[in-house]
């Protein structure tokens, strides 16, 4: 299975950084995937649902860990690839002023 396409949106919030959607194959889609920033640095959180009982279960998730850790890595390098387009706008916004 293949990550064919991750589409971010960035968040302005203390912990949560942005959400991600990940296209599969050019088949399937997984929505509202959450990158937050924890104490050892960025990590991902899959879709979920608070069940009856209160607890919180994804809905989907990568079955293995080679498959979780591709998934975080498509996700996070587009993350970072995004904020530094954002950057390189403000800047060029600014240049424009002056």
């Amino acid at each position: 299975m293949e990550i064919t396409e991750v589409k971010i949106t960035l968040r302005e919030e203390p912990k949560l950084k942005a959400f991600a959607n990940v296209i599969f194959d050019n088949e399937f889609v997984v929505r509202g995937i959450k990158v937050i920033e924890g104490q050892n640095g960025l990590f991902i959180a899959m879709p979920s649902r608070r069940g009856k009982d209160g607890q919180f279960r994804d809905i989907a998730h990568p079955i293995n860990n080679e498959m979780r850790q591709r998934l975080e890595k498509a996700v996070i390098d587009e993350y970072h690839r995004v904020l530094e387009g954002k950057s390189t706008e403000a800047v060029e916004e600014t240049k424009d002023i002056e």
